[in-house]
């Protein structure tokens, strides 16, 4: 089988010659190439290099392990594929050099050439694939010598008609290798040179491990830089400080005249070309004012015209979250507090609402759906009784707008929408009443500029001397004032700390050759190509990936990481694993601005992030024209691809589109991404057994005949089912021997065949789900200890009876254990076996544990390890838990922490404080453990706290996040010096006896409260009087007061 087989040594690549003298065709015409622009001409090369060298790297490796199958090759064909090898190794070489040669050197026959190049790797891949699935086993493989013969023989006259296939594609590959060379020499195109000494040499070596690690921290409020009067008198606006003359003759009683106000609906538009801050600015006055809203929600419009899909955004966000929703920390402003609970809510609502709306639809003959106007009574039911305050970003189209304002409802408390565009038009519309106001945004003047690009880039905060004097002033005054443009170019001061004033001086004038002129459209995406440019190939390759998502959408890292692995963008580099090679990738883009995390996890890491909108633009482009990834549907208005399609995200369902993929050629389609509805998947048109990368995460109408169909994709390495109605997973599973992730998180499969354990190189299975506990059985044959490439098991249940599997000392590369239900009893032997292995484990990289224990017997037992876990870097023991483990001290690494409210007291607290790296504290408790002896143990708690939990002064010299999720929360009392670095302050409960000494934690940026809709009106009535206080008193700190709804 192919993936097994070695890839070749990097050191006999690179010492081939990088001359080459045969090619082939394929690409497109030299007409074509010449008819573009010769200031695209280097980044266009750039792209292609990036691309062309990871997919040549992949297919090494295949045609590596190609030759070694003596059994599947006809004669002759050896010699054929042999050829092919060495010629790509040699094209590889020739990669490399394009890649640290100066990019002038790039012109339109190189160009051509290189995608020639491209055109035919993706066809030989292509071909060595389909060989894999047509002909995947070796027929004397585990077979007595004198069976040998016989089954070959067998074998060669069976499969006769395949392989003469293959032989006859692998023939044209081979004739179309050795023209690539020949069109190269006939037509002249030279070798590469790299230019010394000159700015566009060879690009410094990327040091991963510099990227390795980033600070831990919280995503709060981000200012807009330059600014400041206005969002003074934006928020004025907002929070209705300034009645009209009007009002203020009418009544000598000011706090009549702001309630009066108060009940006004106000739209405010901020409009601007791209790049200039809108979403920036926009962003930071929902995020500093939408405290003092009962409601608040944000959605992105861009070109889309679904309806439907932005009021059920709308509506996900204005009713109260379910109480699980906030299990992870999420960014400020109050709207919900995580992407996946936002998508899980949409999904709920889109259950109970589409179905009769679709049955309706179909007997309209015009005019609003029905599922329009079920959703537009939801969002009156939720916002007619409230403030609200909602953010409308990038409209594009004054009708759209105009029928999203109809749909939204008026509350009798008052409301404000901020809207941003760019268009003066969909402004003028927003404009209708009269409190509505326009803001129309400037570029930055004066030193604003300066104290952006500063800002950005850190290097005021770092070395503020020594690294300034570097950095000339034109390198920010060149942008115009553009805030997208400084940004950018921030970033790529950043990464290149040690570039010399004469080498920025020559960056500045080929980019702005005419200083005096403002910088236009054309001139930011001359910026962005520089900028593109300058980073590494195989890191322009993974930010090319970035496409495959819609607009304006978070993208968790993890989901972004985990696809890059399996397309082979990433490799072990530098001693580092392939996974913290991309976690540096990743790290790296964020430094250079291309992408911008927007919330962070709980334990300090990015946990999602978006790219804005012309940043996202120029790599769609990019990606198109280089075949790369063709999107269909979403924000973009695409031509459709003239080419085969390779991969492809569908980011809409509609009918319009789906016909616009019958046109395409998608029989070599070896990544699909969809959004929607697998109603849209074009079955007959995919050629499912070259499919390497299946994402459906979120899709609608899964049907069990979908699974079937997932089962006959041999070549399948990267699987998410997250969110779909998939309730179970065929045996059939067992025959995707090349799978590494499952991703089945949030579905309704609760048990795994005993097939998946004949997928060896499975490294991770993500089931269950965090929010309910619903837990994954594990098969029993897990115990033949065939799967030992898993490093991440979630979402599992180990429970007393025959076939628990609790035997994990096999799996020591796994890094990350999450058990959702465990019940065993004292002393038996799974008792005994789990006990081992977390001890044994924690030994090898095992860096999370997550424990929920039903009877707690268990989370008593581990206290006695002989031998703590002393790699976790992330804790969880949920359960009856009364003492601490006694290791916990010696966890030197823990980042995270989350333990039960049973273990709540003073004593405790003053053990976990000399946890000098710990980030994040939770103390939980779920309405499902609230049994009679659970109770018993918090009153006991707090009786021996004398009613309140004092947090001790001096250590928690890292704590930023500090969390109390249960029913009852009792008087929480913050002496001086007590947390110095705590920042965000999160309590949910439905009886709350309150807080004291919140002036004393000087760090503190945030309190958000989350009351349960059904707790007592003196509960309430406390928690608002808090909240107008802090705002009346101007504290430093902001409180938010949300409601959630559930058991308690």
């Amino acid at each position: 089988d192919l993936a097994s087989c070695s890839t070749r040594p990097s050191s006999s690549i690179s010492s081939l010659p990088t001359e080459i003298h045969r090619s082939g065709g394929g690409g497109i015409s030299l007409a074509t190439a010449a008819g573009r622009g010769s200031s695209q001409q280097p980044a266009a090369m750039e792209m292609v290099v990036g691309a062309s060298e990871a997919t040549m790297k992949s297919l090494l490796s295949k045609l590596g392990g190609l030759l070694a199958h003596e059994y599947a090759l006809i004669r002759g064909v050896r010699g054929d594929i042999q050829y092919i090898n060495d010629e790509m190794a040699s094209m590889q070489a020739f990669l490399g050099d394009l890649s640290s040669a100066a990019p002038q050197g790039h012109d339109r026959r190189m160009r051509d050439w290189m995608k020639q190049i491209r055109d035919v790797t993706y066809d030989i891949e292509d071909c060595v694939d389909d060989f894999a699935h047509r002909l995947s086993h070796d027929p004397a493989a585990g077979r007595d010598v004198w069976c040998v013969f016989l089954s070959s023989t067998a074998y060669e006259i069976w499969t006769w008609r395949p392989r003469r296939s293959i032989a006859s594609s692998i023939a044209e590959l081979k004739v179309r290798a050795q023209q690539i060379g020949e069109r190269r020499t006939r037509y002249g195109v030279e070798n590469p040179r790299t230019l010394e000494g000159e700015s566009g040499g060879a690009l410094p070596k990327f040091e991963t491990a510099e990227y390795q690690h980033t600070t831990l921290a919280l995503v709060g409020t981000k200012k807009p830089v330059g600014v400041e009067e206005e969002m003074k008198e934006l928020g004025r606006w907002l929070t209705l400080q300034q009645p009209s003359a009007h009002d203020a003759s009418s009544s000598s009683d000011p706090a009549s005249q702001t309630e009066a106000l108060k009940q006004d609906q106000a739209v405010l538009s901020i409009v601007g070309f791209g790049g200039v801050g809108k979403t920036t600015i926009a962003t930071a006055l929902y995020q500093e004012y939408s405290d003092q809203f009962d409601r608040r929600a944000t959605v992105t419009v861009s070109q889309s015209s679904d309806i439907d899909m932005i009021l059920l955004t709308i509506l996900s966000q204005v009713k109260p979250q379910s109480k699980d929703d906030n299990e992870q920390q999420g960014s400020s402003g109050g709207g919900p507090s995580d992407k996946k609970c936002l998508m899980a809510t949409i999904g709920i609502v889109w259950g109970t609402i589409m179905h009769k709306g679709r049955k309706d639809d179909k007997q309209r003959g015009g005019g609003t759906s029905q599922t329009t106007k079920d959703l537009k009574q939801h969002l009156e039911e939720h916002l007619v009784k409230n403030s609200y305050l909602l953010l409308v970003d990038d409209v594009w189209s004054a009708p759209m707008w105009k029928k999203i304002k109809n749909l939204l409802p008026k509350s009798n408390k008052g409301s404000r929408i901020i809207v941003t565009t760019r268009f003066q038009a969909v402004a003028n519309e927003c404009r209708r009443d009269k409190g509505d106001h326009i803001h129309k945004v400037v570029v930055l003047s004066d030193n604003k500029p300066k104290e952006l690009f500063m800002a950005e880039s850190g290097i005021s905060v770092d070395k503020p001397k020594e690294n300034q004097e570097k950095i000339p002033a034109r390198l920010w005054e060149m942008c115009g004032g553009l805030p997208l443009a400084i940004v950018t170019m921030a970033g790529y001061a950043a990464c290149n700390p040690d570039k010399l004033v004469d080498k920025w001086d020559e960056v500045c004038s080929t980019l702005v050759p005419d200083s005096g002129k403002a910088l236009g459209q054309d001139g930011v995406t001359r910026i962005l190509s520089h900028c593109y440019n300058d980073m590494p190939g195989e890191i322009k390759t993974c930010s090319l990936y970035l496409c495959i998502f819609p607009k304006g959408r978070k993208v968790s890292r993890k989901r972004l990481t985990r696809r890059w692995l399996a397309e082979r963008f990433v490799s072990e580099k530098d001693g580092l694993s392939a996974e913290d090679v991309a976690e540096a990738y990743f790290n790296h883009l964020v430094r250079r601005k291309i992408i911008r995390a927007v919330e962070h996890s709980s334990n300090g890491k990015v946990k999602s992030y978006q790219v804005h909108d012309m940043v996202l633009e120029y790599i769609v482009s990019k990606a198109s024209e280089e075949n790369f990834v063709t999107v269909v549907g979403g924000h973009w208005l695409m031509a459709p691809p003239s080419n085969k399609v390779r991969r492809l995200s569908l980011q809409v369902s509609d009918t319009k589109h789906k016909k616009s993929m019958e046109s395409m050629n998608l029989t070599h389609v070896r990544s699909l991404t969809m959004f929607g509805s697998l109603t849209q998947l074009p079955s007959n048109s995919l050629k499912f057994g070259i499919v390497q990368v299946l994402d459906l995460e979120g899709c609608k109408d899964f049907r069990q005949h979908h699974a079937e169909e997932i089962c006959k994709m041999l070549l399948l390495k990267h699987l998410s089912l997250r969110r779909t109605d998939i309730d179970k997973i065929p045996k059939k599973i067992g025959k995707l021997q090349y799978l590494e992730t499952l991703d089945i998180r949030e579905t309704n499969v609760t048990e795994l065949p005993n097939t998946i354990c004949l997928l060896e190189r499975v490294e991770n299975i993500l089931g269950g789900n965090k929010r309910t506990r619903k837990a994954l059985k594990l098969p029993e044959d897990l115990k033949k200890e065939t799967m030992k490439s898993l490093r991440i098991l979630s979402g599992i249940e180990i429970v007393e009876g025959p076939g628990t599997v609790a035997d994990f000392h096999h799996l020591t590369d796994l890094r990350k254990l999450t058990i959702y239900r465990l019940n065993l009893e004292k002393g038996s032997e799974l008792f005994g076996e789990l006990s081992s292995s977390i001890e044994y484990l924690g030994g090898y990289s095992l860096h999370t544990l997550v424990i929920d224990d039903e009877s707690s017997e268990f989370l008593i037992s581990l206290g006695a390890l002989s031998s703590p876990p002393k790699f976790l870097n992330a804790l969880e023991l949920s359960g009856k838990l009364v003492e601490l483990p006694k290791w916990i001290t010696e966890l030197d690494a823990l980042t995270k922490l989350t333990l039960s409210v049973t273990v709540l007291t003073a004593d405790a607290l003053h053990v976990l404080s000399k946890l000098n790296t710990l980030f994040s504290l939770t103390f939980s408790l779920t309405a499902a453990k609230q049994d009679p002896e659970t109770i018993f143990i918090i009153e006991e708690n707090k009786r021996r706290s004398d009613g309140q939990i004092m947090v001790p002064t001096g250590g928690f010299e890292n704590l930023k996040l500090l969390r109390f999720l249960a029913p009852f929360v009792p008087l929480l009392s913050f002496p001086k010096n007590s947390l110095p670095k705590l920042e965000r302050l999160e309590l949910r409960f439905s009886m709350f006896e309150g807080l004291y000494g919140l002036e004393n934690l000087a760090e503190l940026e945030e309190v958000h409260l989350r009351v349960h809709d059904k707790a007592d009106e003196t509960t309430k009535s406390f928690v608002e009087g808090m909240a107008t206080a802090a705002r009346e008193g101007n504290k430093c700190h902001r409180i938010i007061v949300d409601q959630y709804h559930g058991r308690e």
